[in-house]
């Protein structure tokens, strides 16, 4: 089954049902007004969302052509947003930056941070910045969203309780990070509003690409047209989802619609930019120019700039993106940062 929250007059968006091909749509109102209501009482209202889709795809149903423009992010505002950090490859890469801690680099547990909810970008909406000299980067990501989860949960539970799988784009603005981690509690100004695709599906749609907790999908990300990344999400990822739920949930209960990233997508290779067609690439441009310093002694792919747009999504190897895509473009509104801003980067 797969779901879309279209706009509305409402800030939660309007529910929506896909049909398989996600092609075609039909109102979910009737079942449930928004995803947050469906999720808040899953075991009544997944079996009646499953069967209007059965009838989308029956033809019983005429449905109306989807447009991903139209949609918001499957939840324009939720109750917590906290991303994990599944890929010690990332931060075998990331941790040079200045700012990170090589003792932040942990394979027995997981890495948490908790991010802003109450406004997640549609998966069309510009990436707006302050100021163009922010080394503003995207991060490509895996996200579920899941029910209600006990603190202390087992894996087991976890697992039961992921109801939903998408992607995100988890925005860094890395010249902000180092004033963040040394002179306050964690990222904050560092990471504006998360980015979410238009789609989301249960992991029984996903069929052979979702097991063992993980999405065996290559996630693509494009600049400007140009390849920047296709790491599959299930190669290296050392902490599945189980995993990071029962982290999250160490000494708190977890609400559901709580959603749950996965940190960006790495695989270990040693490529560095432009790659090949079939390369494996970065699901960040810092991880690229951490790279590029290794080998060259010095970063040559820049952050991203004014004008710039990125396309992000997983790929199915039919070619096509279950999720559909993020495709946004990079805005600069002249709202200059306080004096004193830190200016440090990757």
């Amino acid at each position: 089954m797969k779901l879309a929250t279209l706009r509305n007059n409402r800030p939660d968006g309007q529910l929506v049902v896909l049909s398989a091909d996600r092609a075609r749509f039909v109102s979910a109102t009737r079942i449930a007004p928004t995803l947050q209501a469906a999720l808040d009482d899953w075991d009544a209202h997944a079996p009646a969302l499953s069967a209007l889709a059965a009838q989308l795809d029956a033809g019983a149903i005429a449905g109306q052509v989807f447009d991903p423009a139209q949609a918001l992010a499957p939840l324009p505002r939720a109750y917590q947003w906290i991303d994990g950090s599944g890929y010690l490859s990332h931060l075998e890469r990331v941790r040079s930056l200045k700012g990170s801690k090589d003792e932040e680099l942990q394979s027995t547990r997981p890495l948490l941070y908790q991010g802003g909810s109450d406004s997640l970008l549609a998966p069309s909406a510009p990436i707006v910045i302050t100021d163009a000299d922010l080394a503003l980067d995207f991060e490509a990501e895996v996200a579920v969203i899941i029910g209600a989860v006990p603190m202390g949960a087992t894996r087991a539970q976890a697992s039961a309780a992921i109801r939903l799988v998408t992607v995100c784009n988890d925005i860094s603005l890395r010249r902000l990070v180092a004033d963040d981690l040394q002179n306050g509690f964690g990222f904050f100004h560092a990471k504006p509003s998360t980015s979410f695709a238009p789609i989301v599906a249960t992991p029984a749609s996903l069929g052979a690409a979702w097991r063992d907790n993980r999405l065996h999908l290559p996630v693509r990300i494009e600049v400007n047209g140009n390849l920047y990344g296709q790491p599959n999400a299930g190669t290296d990822m050392h902490f599945d989802f189980a995993d990071l739920i029962v982290e999250a949930a160490r000494t708190r209960n977890l609400a559901a619609g709580t959603i749950i990233g996965g940190g960006t997508v790495s695989v270990r290779h040693d490529e560095t930019l432009p790659i090949k067609r079939d390369g494996i690439g970065f699901g960040c441009i810092a991880e690229a120019r951490t790279v590029e310093k290794l080998k060259y002694g010095r970063a040559r792919t820049p952050f991203l700039k004014p004008g710039d747009v990125v396309r992000i999504g997983a790929l199915s190897p039919d070619g096509t993106t279950p999720f559909g895509d993020m495709v946004q473009s990079v805005e600069l509104v002249s709202s200059p940062l306080p004096s004193g801003a830190a200016r440090s980067a990757g």
